[in-house]
Order: C-alpha cells, then structure tokens, then sequence
C-alpha cells in the first residue's frame, strides 16, 4: 500500500468510494461535478504556490499490487475564506436566583466562526475490508508528513471534523431535534448541500440566538461531541496524535471538532529527515515507520519496518519501489506510532 495524490483518471473509482462513504462524511459525497473539482484544485495546489485558503489536496490510498484504490484522505488549507464556516460553541449558562434558592448551569449551543482559518484534515474514508495491517494509519498520518514537509502551506491550527452519531438509515438523533424544524428537510440532504457549497441556507434560516441543549431531546442531547461508531479509530487516531476537542461541534450531527497546533502534531514534530540506504532485508528490531519521499507533485507515503542507523534510514527495494526514490535519496520519516 501507498499514499499519493489523486488523478483525472481516477474518477470512476473515487466515485465508487464516496457512494459507499455513507452519510455523514461530509467532504466524500457521489457528487461527479464536485469530485472532479475536488480532482482539478487538488493537482493545481502542488503544480503551484497557491494563497492560504485556496489550496486543497486529495489523496488515494493504493493497493499497488492490483492498482485498485482503496481509501481516500485530504487537507484544506484554510477553511471559512471564501464562504462563512459555521459550528456551534458548546458553552454554559447560569441561572440563579438567591430568593428562589436556585442555581442552574445549562449547557448552551452558540453560533460561532471561531474556527476560521485553519487548515482542516477532512474526506478520510477506508474500505472496511482493507482496514487493520496500519491502513488507517497510513492514511491518516501520511497527512502530517505532507504538512510537516510543506509547513507553509497550512495554518498554524489544524482541525478535524469528526463525523457525529446517525444510525444505519443516515438518521441524526441532533439533527432530528434541532435542525429539521428550521429547515425542513431530512440530514442527508443538509449535508449535501453544505458540501457543495450552497451555504446562504445555514445564515439565512439557522437561529443565530443561543440554543439550550436541555430543550433537545434526551437522544441528541447524548449526540452532542460524541462521534459515529465507524469514526472511533479515527478520534483515537488523531488523540494519540495531540489533537483534542475544544468545544466546538458540527452544525448538522453536533459531532466534535478536534484540533491542535500544527507544530504540536506528534508525527509533525517528531518526522526526521534522513537519507535512504538500500537493504535485502528489513533490519533487525525493525518497527513501523511512516516514510515519505519529501516530493511535492510526485508525494508518495508508506509503511517501512525500519530501525534509523545515523543519519540513514534502511528500506527494502519493495519500499524504495513505492515512494518512487533511489538509494541514497532524502526521506522524511517518523515511528507510526507514538
């Protein structure tokens, strides 16, 4: 398996992917149109030096040995530059009265665009049956090895919006309680159309006052910062990694965004640069690493059972093979896992 961008001629299979995405991801949807666009902005990104907040990358997890592509991830530069980028601010309010002997802290939904400007990883989605083997991971992680390569590319905050609580129909317990009496359609469609951009709905028909979560009911209450089963590995991923949950929650499900600076992303701060050394074998004591060929148009990702020798990093021919690189060749590398 390897990491690389996206291309035109992998349209058909993408579009494949994001029907079986399901509801609720928000940023992979069997939408032709906006997928080719996602394509074309992708490879126009690393064919340039794009302004903060224009650029966007699209890339394919590929199982090399049938050519099929298996699973997708992104990065958005910076989010909320051209259109309005919503959440709510999950705060407390207090009520008390000396007289009545009443004190009462009630958790409160606000409107807000506090996470404007960050960079946000976004459109992770695996097939279920290449899951395990540190697919997930490689995915994922292979992200940061892109940010921490190409820093100025991205926002000094990193976000993820994690895909809130729907059952097995794309029902959406928060949705159902708050968000369908002033919109009048079901979530998928919501989400549908916040995806493809057509965002002067969630301005123009959201309440803009404070939202007391004790009004929803008891089901979306518990929905609130809570993600999709499917979404679990992803949040302990990202956790592991020293993203956290700030308060702030999808507009649509209440899923929880996380977030952390992007010189704090473990894999970010921890990546070394080293240079390739051609072995028959993997090392002795070898363990995962994450491995990237430091190329900006031509980024390849992979897995290596390694150890770091000074300054050189062992890969097999296999290896070298998948990042596209020779012997002696610059890497940028860090452990898989913390």
């Amino acid at each position: 398996m390897r990491i690389r961008f996206l291309r035109h001629s992998d349209f058909h299979r993408l579009f494949e992917l994001a029907n079986k995405a399901g509801v609720g991801v928000t940023t992979l949807q069997p939408n032709a149109e906006r997928l080719q666009s996602r394509i074309a902005a992708s490879m126009a990104a690393v064919a340039g030096e794009p302004r903060l907040g224009d650029a966007s990358y699209f890339f394919a997890l590929e199982d090399e040995t049938t050519g099929q592509l298996v699973g997708t991830s992104g990065i958005e530069s910076a989010v909320g530059m051209h259109d309005t980028w919503y959440n709510y601010r999950v705060g407390l309010t207090v009520h008390t009265s000396r007289e009545l002997d009443i004190y009462k802290q009630l958790t409160t939904l606000f409107l807000s665009s506090d996470l404007t400007g960050s960079s946000e990883l976004c459109s992770l989605f695996l097939l279920p049956e290449h899951r395990g083997n540190g697919n997930g991971a490689l995915l994922s992680k292979s992200r940061f090895l892109f940010m921490a390569e190409f820093p100025h590319r991205f926002a000094e905050r990193v976000i993820a919006e994690m895909r809130g609580v729907s059952d097995e129909t794309g029902r959406s317990p928060f949705w159902e309680s708050l968000g369908r009496h002033f919109f009048k359609m079901d979530f998928a469609r919501a989400d549908f159309l916040s995806y493809v951009g057509n965002k002067s709905f969630i301005a123009e028909l959201m309440p803009s006052y404070p939202i007391y979560t004790c009004l929803l009911s008891e089901e979306a209450q518990a929905a609130v910062a809570e993600v999709h089963p499917a979404t679990r590995p992803a949040r302990k991923l990202l956790e592991a990694e020293g993203f956290r949950y700030r308060g702030y929650v999808d507009i649509f499900d209440a899923g929880p965004s996380l977030e952390c600076a992007l010189t704090d992303v473990r894999a970010v701060r921890d990546s070394q640069l080293f240079k390739s050394l051609s072995v028959n074998a993997t090392p002795e004591g070898g363990e995962s690493w994450l491995v990237s060929n430091r190329k900006l148009a031509d980024f390849r990702c992979a897995l290596a059972m390694t150890h770091p020798l000074e300054g050189s990093l062992p890969l097999t021919a296999d290896v070298l093979q998948r990042l596209e690189i020779a012997d002696g060749d610059s890497v940028r590398a860090v452990r898989l896992a913390p």
